[in-house]
């Protein structure tokens, strides 16, 4: 199936060819399929591979002990490390020198009945009697995001964190705060809006190109004045994609969601932010 990833570069090419043919001999697998970006076919020199590697059941728990042995045995593994910190505790995150390259590779061990929980929607490089296929077939993956009634129930409590952080003087937090909420709410939602994945910030310069320059004028430094100027703007970019996905889509004919605005708590915390 690897013709069918046409982007892929040479080091992607002898990586994958490499654990294509061992997890073949490797019994305790079933199947073996690439997602993210090999997946849409739009791997360039800077691109990781995403693989997901099917097991067997009556294999899964003694192979999950020896997963760094195998990811060595794949290449020349300089590192690796599990996913908890970015809730993929199954993923083996690995960094080969590939050749003269070097390729970050994320190893998705999981048994076969799991495959089906996913993202997005995977190639499939080899497998047994067609059980990933069907699998995959059956659904497509969809990127996990909140519902915006989720969001308005935080969103100005976190405003209001915010202005406390830089009424306080802590700036160093106020800073890192300004990006949690430009990568966990603003980013996604205005992916959705407009149709797409909405995996924060990733790609928002190809993706969203207009966006991605008006987020450019919400770089604070370490100023008070500059930081709570950066909240008000997040605020009205809330706002304005809260009413989009709740008004606007609905006027066009698309599908929309239902949200209860709460207009005390954000009526407060805007004056709060404007007060400190």
């Amino acid at each position: 199936m690897l013709n069918k990833i046409t982007s892929a570069l040479p080091h992607h090419l002898s990586f994958l060819k490499r654990i294509i043919r061992l997890t073949q001999q490797n019994e305790q697998f079933c199947g073996l399929s690439i997602s993210g970006s090999a997946s849409t076919n739009n791997l360039d020199k800077y691109s990781d591979l995403d693989l997901v590697l099917a097991v067997k059941p009556q294999h899964y728990e003694a192979l999950a002990r020896q997963r760094k042995e195998l990811a060595a045995s794949y290449g020349e593994l300089l590192g690796c490390f599990t996913g908890e910190h970015v809730g993929e505790p199954k993923v083996l995150i690995c960094l080969y020198q590939e050749g003269d390259e070097l390729l970050h590779v994320d190893l998705k061990f999981v048994p076969l009945s799991e495959v089906v929980q996913r993202v997005d929607n995977p190639i499939v490089l080899w497998e047994e009697d067609s059980q990933l296929s069907n699998i995959y077939q059956g659904s497509d993956g969809h990127y996990p995001i909140q519902s915006l009634q989720w969001y308005e129930d935080r969103f100005w409590v976190w405003v209001h964190y915010g202005a406390a952080r830089i009424g306080r003087g802590e700036l160093f937090e106020a800073f890192e705060f300004v990006s949690f909420l430009r990568q966990t709410v603003i980013a996604p939602l205005a992916k959705k809006a407009h149709g797409l994945e909405p995996n924060g910030v990733r790609r928002i310069e190809q993706k969203l190109p207009e966006l991605a320059n008006e987020l450019k004028g919400i770089l604070p430094s370490m100023d008070k004045a500059e930081l709570k100027s950066c909240l008000y703007a997040l605020a009205d970019l809330y706002i304005h994609y809260r009413e989009m996905l709740s008004t606007d889509l609905a006027s066009k004919g698309f599908d929309s969601e239902q949200v209860n605005v709460n207009q005390k708590a954000q009526t407060a915390s805007l004056t709060y932010l404007a007060n400190i």
